[in-house]
């Protein structure tokens, strides 16, 4: 898809884990892509939560996402880094444990002929961490296995909604599996387990673990919703500026395809000119092949300015990359320069990098 879309730098990203990097940095690099190492993990806000302050969850107050960029490749963490994640870790797959089996008991009073085993979940559609996502793509698995037509699927659909049809094409692989984990998995639903509060890190333990993976800290901005609206933690721009800043981050990511254009530039440009590293992504965690190349909602192009900030956000994640491999100072770290001069550095850095794997592979 990035060849087909002429996209020259590619990023991956997974929660907690680092398991497709191998994979990714050789088809990356038989393609002549550059490859960006990403990793994700989840925080509460104890005290937001309390005020019902939502900030880059739309549905969970006191719940931020927060992203590394530009891990070093191969990771090496402490052990220190390792056995946290290695907790959390272990507390979420507790939790899907427990939705599978909550999902098991009312398959079997509904009488349906089959029940979900995590260990084949896992075998067959994750590698060392199973989601909800997983939980949802190994349902429609075993539906599409076991009934042949669309009329027996939608039954089947049916009584695991509790009498309510199914309002998808049951052949949208995507857009079944978004049903089935908003009908059996979310708050409320037969299946659903809530997290236990070990399955979240401190803001501060996140970001220690993501500079000792040789990463750069980075909050995901949510924005503008389908009605214009933003939660109540990004809606005052300095605020939320001030925010980030006091947690030691000074990196921000967009989902353009998430946003209007017409609240997305602005936003950026307010960002850019406080000197942040700024990049977008396109949120490919679902079987849906949608474009690789970010727009704005409605299929709204960026305009030259965006692409600009997109392109100088990729070159200064793959500087601070190569310059961390090699034990120096990138993104973070350092304070010879200023941060203008440093972005600039980096930016120039990363452009001659790129340049040189797409040339010479």
């Amino acid at each position: 898809m990035a060849l087909a879309e002429d996209v020259k730098v590619l990023g991956i990203n997974d929660f907690y884990v680092t398991d497709g990097y191998d994979d990714f940095f050789e088809l990356s690099r038989k393609h002549k892509i550059y490859p960006l190492f990403n990793i994700e993990a989840i925080a509460l806000l104890r005290g937001l939560q309390n005020k019902g302050v939502r900030i880059n969850d739309p549905a969970n107050p006191g719940r931020v996402y927060i992203c590394g960029k530009g891990l070093n490749y191969p990771v090496e963490l402490s052990s220190k880094s390792k056995k946290t994640l290695e907790n959390v870790k272990a507390q979420s797959q507790r939790q899907i444990v427990e939705m599978i089996d909550k999902l098991n008991v009312w398959l079997r009073e509904i009488d349906m002929n089959f029940v979900i085993s995590y260990d084949k979940v896992r075998s067959r559609f994750a590698r060392h961490l199973v989601r909800e996502r997983h939980i949802a793509q190994a349902l429609r698995a075993v539906i599409f296995e076991r009934y042949d037509s669309d009329e027996e699927r939608g039954e089947v659909l049916q009584k695991l909604y509790g009498g309510i049809p199914s309002g998808v094409d049951v052949n949208d692989a995507a857009a079944l599996e978004n049903e089935l984990r908003n009908n059996m998995l979310k708050a409320g639903k037969k299946a659903f387990v809530p997290e236990d509060k070990k399955t979240f890190m401190p803001i501060t333990k996140i970001r220690e673990i993501i500079i000792d993976a040789g990463g750069i800290p980075c909050y995901p901005v949510l924005l503008d919703d389908s009605s214009g609206k933003l939660t109540e933690f990004e809606s005052d721009w300095e605020q939320l500026y001030q925010s980030l800043i006091n947690l030691g981050i000074h990196c921000i990511e967009l989902i353009p395809h998430r946003n209007s254009l017409e609240i997305m530039e602005p936003f950026v440009k307010y960002f850019y000119e406080k000197d942040f590293l700024i990049t977008f992504g396109t949120e490919h965690n679902t079987p849906g092949l949608t474009p690789l190349t970010p727009c704005c909602s409605g299929n709204t192009p960026l305009t030259d300015f965006l692409n600009q900030v997109n392109y100088e956000g990729a070159c200064m994640i793959a500087a601070h990359q190569h310059l961390c491999k090699k034990g120096e100072n990138g993104y973070t770290g350092g304070k010879d320069k200023t941060t203008a001069e440093r972005n600039t550095s980096l930016k120039q850095l990363g452009n001659t990098l790129i340049s040189e794997i797409i040339i010479g592979g």
